[in-house]
């Protein structure tokens, strides 16, 4: 199916794309590839329960809703990685090289966070529906609540004002080109590419797992999304067991 006949939904304002989206899928609307773009979230989700909230036209808040087809829940990491590629795709067209994938998915620019993304998933009697993949990326916000660590806007690195619903539009299209190259089964050079832009790889860097802060180098991840990491030992954890200390 060509790019351009996937569908958009363009909202003035919504609790959240992902919650739209979902009930655009539990009332029979929306097929593989529809997404939903709000000017503004007012009860956005990102990962561990934090919440994403974005003002009138300033970043991208957008939910695609993906067919799995024949790839299995438990290559989920798969359909993960091939969004964050999409997002990476946008980002670094804009604001160069210095775009990485933050494991699991979120997008930075040297060491501040871009964006991030939440997929949800749909399953019936232990069988894998539909996906919703949650982006949010700051395009146009110069100022951020000091409860931030360290966020960046696109503006904030090139001094530019962005047309949002052209950069949403552009974000899907992306996104849904990693996706016909997930459904190609294209598995091994999805992997492969995610690690090339994997945020600090072959760097050393300081984690935290429970009250221990350590340091060790970043090597890889796994197709089943575990972090692999080495210094005087070979360290393998999941999403959610660590956390990145980052000094910005």
């Amino acid at each position: 199916m060509p790019l351009h006949r996937y569908p958009i939904t363009i909202l003035s304002s919504v609790d959240s794309t992902n919650n739209y989206a979902m009930a655009q899928v539990h009332a029979g609307l929306a097929k593989h590839g529809f997404a939903c773009f709000a000017h503004k979230q007012t009860a956005g989700r990102g990962q561990r329960g934090k919440s994403w909230h974005t003002g009138h036209s300033q970043n991208i808040a957008l939910s695609v809703v993906i067919d799995p087809g024949k790839l299995k829940l438990n290559n989920q990491f798969y359909l993960s990685a091939s969004v964050a590629l999409g997002c990476y795709d946008l980002f670094s067209k804009y604001a160069g090289d210095e775009t990485s994938i933050k494991w699991a998915n979120d997008i930075y620019w040297q060491n501040r966070k871009a964006g991030g993304i939440l997929i949800e998933n749909i399953t019936r009697d232990k069988s894998w529906k539909w996906s919703i993949a949650g982006i949010g990326i700051n395009i146009n916000q110069s100022r951020f609540s000091k409860e931030l660590k360290n966020p960046v806007s696109l503006k904030q690195i090139t001094g530019k004002d962005f047309d949002i619903e052209i950069m949403a539009k552009e974000l899907h299209k992306a996104v849904m080109k990693r996706i016909d190259e997930l459904n190609a089964a294209n598995y091994k050079s999805i992997l492969t590419e995610y690690n090339e832009h994997l945020y600090k790889l072959n760097e050393p860097v300081r984690l935290k797992k429970n009250n221990a802060v350590f340091s060790t180098v970043i090597k890889s991840v796994s197709a089943n999304g575990e972090l692999h990491t080495k210094d005087t030992l070979e360290r393998h954890f999941t999403f959610g067991e660590v956390e990145w200390i980052i000094n910005v």
